[in-house]
């Protein structure tokens, strides 16, 4: 799986723009990217709706690029060529949509701010629309990428997603752990006892799952972590058993075993992607 060399970087001009440039510049510096674009949508036309006379003899977009451009100067420090782009348009989604396929960008990076209730309807939009990989930022991200994780159902789609995690394990030397969330049917469980198929199921799962290691056939020693459902579905399971293993990464694919179509995202990437405030999140396009 080829590293990023175009990354797009999705700035608000919130609090979490100094967290997002400041990974950007690690994430950049680390895995060798050569281009980095920031970008930042000016919804102008609710602006100018309140404050017409106020904006009348001011350029907007002058002070605003000048601003951001003075904060990137200040926190990205990897030597990575960057430019700030400015623009107005209604939709922040569809710009960012269209400077991805304008410019091949490989990689967004947004800031997570699930921990704001009601703040993350674009990065959501962004995850169903964009065909690029899309990065989450967490609120106080730690800079390294030592600890990889990526979840798997033993998938086309998640196979990439361990392309991914190999790739980046080779630059950094990083250790990869392969989480599978199972679960016990519940359709079985009046006639099966619990008891009796949780064992059977782990056991054929956790072959499953060295069958597919070994098919991946990697330099990169990979841990397995095989993990029982419980009551919280497969996502909240996957996040927390990730958060437990201070895992620097959680690496996903954008869909699993289950999906039909290639313009869906799976419920359990969605899920993930709604949840997660920490670690780092890395969701892989098919």
């Amino acid at each position: 799986m080829q590293i990023p060399k175009t990354i797009l970087v999705a700035l608000d001009l919130s609090e979490m723009d100094k967290n997002v440039i400041t990974y950007a510049s690690f994430l950049a510096e680390s895995l060798g990217v050569e281009q980095v674009y920031f970008v930042h949508n000016i919804k102008k036309y609710e602006l100018s709706q309140l404050f017409a006379e106020q904006l009348e003899n001011i350029n907007l977009d002058e002070l605003i690029g000048d601003e951001l451009n003075d904060k990137v100067n200040e926190l990205f420090t990897a030597k990575v060529s960057w430019e700030v782009l400015i623009s107005e348009d209604p939709y922040t989604e569809t710009l960012i949509n269209y400077i991805v396929n304008k410019y091949y960008v490989d990689l967004v990076l947004l800031g997570n701010k699930n921990h704001l209730k009601g703040s993350s309807t674009v990065s959501g939009k962004l995850l169903r629309l964009l065909r690029c990989d899309v990065f989450l930022v967490p609120k106080s991200p730690d800079f390294a990428l030592d600890n990889l994780w990526t979840g798997t159902d033993f998938s086309r789609e998640s196979k990439k997603a361990f392309g991914m995690a190999n790739s980046i394990a080779k630059i950094t030397g990083g250790s990869i752990t392969a989480a599978h969330v199972y679960t016990v049917p519940i359709q079985f469980s009046p006639y099966l006892p619990k008891a009796t198929m949780a064992p059977k199921i782990r056991k054929h799962v956790t072959e499953k799952s060295q069958k597919f290691i070994e098919k991946l056939a990697y330099k990169t020693p990979i841990t397995q972590k095989i993990i029982p459902g419980r009551d919280t579905g497969i996502a909240e399971q996957l996040i927390e058993e990730s958060q437990n293993g201070k895992a620097d990464l959680l690496i996903i694919g954008d869909k699993g075993i289950n999906n039909f179509s290639t313009l869906l995202i799976g419920s359990v990437t969605e899920n993930v992607f709604n949840q997660m405030t920490r670690p780092a999140l890395w969701i892989v396009k098919s």
